[in-house]
């Protein structure tokens, strides 16, 4: 990459466009209408007047709470072009004290809501020791343009959150020069986008994957995207397709399995389709062929983070394995480490480490993490992979407790407290496991002498669970256990019931 010192990526993705003559290009299909490039810049600059007249200076924090929009664009861009730091969060969240952590981490001076997470962010807003003042992204006031802060292309450009071992966000912090280098390796070297095509990411713009497919890597060639408010169903996606004519598909592999297995998904039309892309969880081979059996689509299925940006390692249409997450992507190197830090031998499982100029700078205020994770040029994904003879590399799980659902991370510790918070609980321990291809949340419980176990108690005890955490973070299986394995310390041994699971009767 080959960017200025003074560099500001949230002005070059607009201006790029405007500059080669794309005023009048759609760069947006939504439910509100169509966007051009040159309509986009109206309410991009309205949004960098707004957050400026609000006193968000340079380097200060703007947190964007709501569904993909217009709105959320302008207000991204425009927080960038005045030299601010968006930091976009999930606005599925549930409860207002959700938002708590992420106000309170960040120190943000304004957050972005829409309608529907208002009134949530309004009470974490009232609760935050700043008072951060709210501006609602589909009431922006269009304004005349605005010249971007002279960022320079190591500077602070956004965050991202990601989930940690305690179920505690934290906060990845990304540079200036981040988001063109995941457009010129992955989007340009394997997706080979251009400004014929139209992306439509079922994954939102608040996650890294999501950001990239419909945002960064259309914007940085000129293409156009569809954006969904709400959530996905095999319905809406189909229907979504059918309408808007996607040229390059991403979607999470649990979805593509639920379009498959939704009445009369093999009788739509999907022919617009020139990609289909996984990520966010590893794709089992069984979805792979079946997707290519019922719509004769090949799914380019990869692994990327929060923070790498995006998709680091993945299959191409010429160079693709089902069931593995494909070849490290140009520009970017892996080797996988055993525990003493020594390269494994080909064929054997290990630590997976990634290098290349996407990587974070570090996690906001939390020093020790970023040292344990962040070595040198190397950064340490907490996956465990193994390579075959042919260079494919093959996920193993995870190096820690974590467990990826459906492309969320959830915490064992979390599902545990909540158990235990049930009167007929004494101990409990939370594993992922694998079940027909897909990772399912399976809870060890020790019921208190007197309690009847049963079908009754397990859905008592997934509605508990329901009730207290996320919709996501609950066990889909429980198995009833009179002890459970401990180390001399006392600490439960998660990896000993994994490996009970995956050993065959």
């Amino acid at each position: 990459m080959d960017l200025p010192d003074r560099y500001n990526v949230g002005a070059d993705l607009l201006d790029r466009n405007l500059e080669a003559g794309r005023q009048h290009k759609v760069a947006i299909h939504s439910a509100s209408g169509e966007l051009t490039y040159g309509d986009l810049a109206q309410p991009t600059y309205g949004a960098a007047r707004a957050l400026h007249d609000l006193g968000v200076r340079r380097e200060e924090r703007v947190l964007i709470a709501g569904y993909d929009s217009p709105g959320w664009v302008a207000s991204f861009l425009g927080a960038i072009r005045i030299g601010a730091v968006p930091v976009p969060v999930n606005p599925l969240l549930q409860r207002s004290e959700d938002y708590d952590h992420f106000l309170e981490d960040s120190l943000a001076r304004v957050a972005v809501v829409d309608a529907a997470s208002e009134e949530k962010i309004a009470g974490a807003a009232g609760r935050a020791p700043q008072r951060p003042k709210l501006l609602r992204a589909d009431q922006l006031t269009p304004g005349d343009a605005v010249t971007p802060a002279a960022t320079r292309k190591d500077d602070m450009a956004f965050w991202l959150y990601s989930s940690g071992s305690t179920g505690k966000p934290k906060a990845v912090v990304h540079l200036q020069h981040d988001i063109p280098y995941t457009c010129v390796t992955y989007a340009e070297q394997v997706l080979g986008i251009t400004e014929r095509d139209t992306t439509f990411s079922t994954t939102g713009l608040f996650h890294a994957y999501g950001f990239g497919n419909n945002l960064t890597f259309p914007y940085w060639v000129g293409a156009s995207t569809v954006l969904h408010a709400g959530r996905h169903t095999p319905a809406t996606v189909l229907e979504t397709i059918e309408k808007r004519r996607p040229t390059l598909f991403f979607s999470a592999p649990t979805l593509y399995n639920a379009i498959l297995n939704f009445e009369g998904a093999k009788t739509r039309d999907l022919k617009s389709i020139r990609h289909c892309v996984a990520a966010a969880e590893a794709l089992p081979a069984e979805v792979w062929r079946r997707w290519k059996d019922a719509f004769g689509l090949t799914i380019l299925d990869g692994v990327g983070s929060t923070e790498m940006l995006h998709i680091y390692c993945s299959n191409r249409l010429d160079d693709l394995r089902p069931g593995s997450s494909g070849k490290p992507v140009p520009g970017y190197e892996l080797k996988i480490l055993d525990e003493r830090g020594q390269p494994v031998s080909k064929g054997e499982a290990g630590d997976l480490h990634v290098k290349g100029d996407s990587a974070l700078a570090l996690y906001w205020a939390q020093h020790e993490k970023s040292k344990r994770s962040i070595l040198g040029e190397w950064f340490f994904t907490g996956d465990r992979y193994r390579v075959d003879d042919d260079g494919f590399y093959w996920y193993e799980g995870r190096s820690d407790d974590m467990i990826k659902v459906s492309g969320l991370w959830v915490s064992p510790v979390e599902i545990e407290s909540a158990l235990l918070e049930h009167p007929a609980i004494t101990e409990s321990a939370v594993v992922g496991v694998s079940v027909d291809g897909f990772t399912k949340i399976k809870a060890f419980v020790i019921a208190k002498p007197g309690s009847v176990g049963g079908d009754a108690l397990v859905t008592e005890l997934q509605d508990h669970c329901k009730s207290r955490l996320q919709r996501y973070q609950y066990p889909h299986l429980i198995e009833f256990v009179t002890e459970l394995p401990k180390t001399v310390t006392g600490k439960i041994q998660r990896y000993k019931l994994r490996e009970k699971e995956a050993t065959p009767a």
